[in-house]
């Protein structure tokens, strides 16, 4: 059976839909170019906000239309599985935490041929460190959906890295809920899992995920030794969320602003050319004016490279769905709006800082119609014209700035 994984939301889910990929492969299924030439469809979902749900409802009713034989993973498989089966009756509902017995469940229905074709890995590729956290985000749902911190074999990562980079996978992405909890649950820490990684020959890239402040915090000396390793990109993705402490305390995040911007502080000491990403929520629960001129204020202070901005979205069974002094929406949409501005405004001039650097760059995906987009070794974006391969490596100087990228010519 032709089969097709369309997964949607975080690297994570990304990189647990490959695997799904393979293991169908693995079966005798082969993979589809597209949802519409196939006949089944994995639909590996995500429900981090209302409006990704509404477009997962929506997607399962065209899929049903469209007579697939459709299998559903992903967040709403364990957060809202009911409101999946009502969508599409009698579909395979697969929780995160239960892909140990895909195999087996997609036997059951669909068969499995046994092929003992080895497994094909692209230029970038993505592996799941861990599943789960140890948060307590009073306004996350994935946390409901993937449950306390799971973290996967360090062998078990390894053996996959050093196949990856033996097929000639030039970026492999470590993703997770929280990567630099990984290990705790089982003796280790996340940098030893990068030195462990680190051990396989070659000139590839490692990009670390999400990780939070808390959780970074008692591992930050070793965080900053594996990125000194040039086969790692030095960046880091901290979501702050808000820069007022009431605020943070409100949401169950365990840091306070200072101690954010101190991480940040020697972050930059000891890695000046580190890039960062962050996340900011507008519109909190009771957040006042007050505290969302805090937040302006911590990213004027913190200067990231990358803000990712989302408004404030109830979530059903977390604990802020029952907050109610809820933050008007013309308030939140003006108050992000500003967020907005500020970063825009951020972005562009640091991205202006870096007009006339040269460098290696590496390609790793398409980019609008004749041009690639290519990564410095601090994981800036790069837009270069003409078609280049994904993993081609170039030497480009750097020509332009936008707020969200770079653009650059290559060099001889």
């Amino acid at each position: 059976m032709r089969h097709f994984v369309e997964s949607y939301g975080c690297t994570m889910n990304r990189g647990e839909g490959d695997r799904l990929s393979r293991i169908l492969s693995s079966m005798g299924h082969a993979e589809a170019p597209s949802a519409e030439d196939a006949e089944l469809i994995v639909l590996n979902t995500c429900t981090v906000v209302d409006t990704t749900e509404k477009r997962m409802v929506k997607r399962m009713a065209e899929l049903r239309r469209a007579g697939k034989q459709v299998v559903v993973t992903g967040c709403m498989a364990k957060a809202q599985p009911n409101r999946v089966a009502v969508r599409l009756p009698g579909s395979e509902i697969i929780a995160p935490e239960d892909y140990g017995s895909f195999r087996c469940r997609m036997a059951e229905r669909y068969g499995d041929c046994g092929s003992a074709a080895a497994p094909s890995f692209g230029p970038t590729e993505t592996i799941p460190i861990a599943s789960g956290c140890l948060g307590a985000c009073t306004y996350c749902i994935t946390r409901l959906a993937r449950g306390r911190l799971r973290s996967r074999d360090p062998e078990d990562i390894a053996s996959v890295f050093l196949e990856m980079v033996g097929s000639g996978t030039e970026e492999i992405m470590l993703a997770g809920q929280d990567t630099a909890c990984y290990g705790l649950d089982i003796g280790t820490d996340l940098p030893s899992l990068v030195r462990r990684l680190l051990e396989a020959p070659g000139d590839y890239r490692i990009r670390i995920g999400m990780m939070n402040p808390d959780r970074l915090e008692p591992v930050l000396d070793g965080m900053i030794d594996v990125l000194r390793d040039p086969r790692v990109y030095t960046f880091l993705h901290i979501p702050v969320q808000s820069g007022s402490d009431r605020v943070l305390e409100r949401m169950g995040r365990r840091y306070t602003a200072d101690s954010f911007l101190d991480m940040v502080r020697r972050l930059r000491e000891e890695l000046p050319d580190i890039s960062l990403a962050t996340d900011v929520i507008s519109g909190f629960p009771g957040e006042t004016e007050e505290d969302h001129r805090m937040t302006l204020a911590l990213l004027e202070e913190l200067q990231a490279d990358t803000v990712n901005i989302t408004r404030f979205s109830v979530r059903p069974g977390t604990p802020a769905a029952s907050f109610g002094d809820r933050v008007p929406g013309n308030v939140s949409k003006d108050r992000s709006a500003e967020l907005t501005e500020m970063k825009s405004a951020i972005c562009l001039r640091r991205n202006e800082a870096m007009v006339g650097h040269c460098g290696s760059v590496l390609v790793t995906e398409h980019g609008t119609p004749g041009t690639v987009i290519a990564r410095t070794d601090s994981y800036r974006p790069v837009g270069i014209e003409g078609d280049h391969p994904i993993g081609t490596r170039l030497r480009v100087t750097v020509d332009g700035a936008r707020p969200t990228h770079l653009t650059g010519r290559p060099v001889m």
